[in-house]
């Protein structure tokens, strides 16, 4: 089995632990993504029954869509950028709110292979997980090409919300 495949299954197997734990305490998620272009809706969505516990997903990939889908506000991507906590805090709580859900997972990142700086270099993805009135987030680094920080990025965010709500 190559590095690919363990991936795949690794994602799949946290996506239907997320299932389990969300339909156990009757909690509806929904995903707003920018870097992995609804990558992580996709995972959640392909586990059967999916449907008891997923609301809707936002693939806000520029910054006008994250204003006007999500309430991001113009000052906070001026100030900070698109792939900053903060912007990923407000994407958060957007989302949240936008589809009335319980839970909220959001991804705002530099997957290459262009497009990264000195200070937000590609690989660079910054994660969000909006619950019970609060906002996690966390900051990650992950190396390869496009398709794999996406992938890792999808893997990440999965398995930091499904740590979230087992600790709940």
């Amino acid at each position: 089995m190559n590095l690919q495949q363990r991936f795949t299954a690794n994602t799949q197997t946290l996506a239907a632990q997320l299932g389990v734990i969300l339909t156990d305490k009757q909690m509806m998620i929904t995903t707003a993504e920018s870097c992995t272009g609804g990558g992580i809706a996709y995972a959640i969505t392909d586990t059967p029954g999916s449907s008891h516990y997923f609301a809707e997903a936002a693939v806000t990939y520029s910054n006008e869509a994250k204003q006007e889908r999500l309430g991001v506000s113009a000052q906070t991507l001026a100030q900070f950028g698109a792939v900053s906590e903060q912007t990923v805090v407000e994407m958060a709580r957007g989302a949240a709110h936008t589809a009335q859900a319980d839970v909220a997972v959001v991804t705002s990142g530099i997957a290459g292979p262009d497009g990264g700086s000195d200070d937000k270099p590609v690989g660079l993805v910054w994660f969000a997980v909006y619950f019970d009135q609060q906002v996690y987030t966390e900051e990650r680094h992950f190396m390869g090409d496009r398709a794999y920080v996406r992938e890792q990025a999808i893997s990440h965010a999965l398995d930091m919300v499904v740590k979230i709500l087992e600790s709940a």
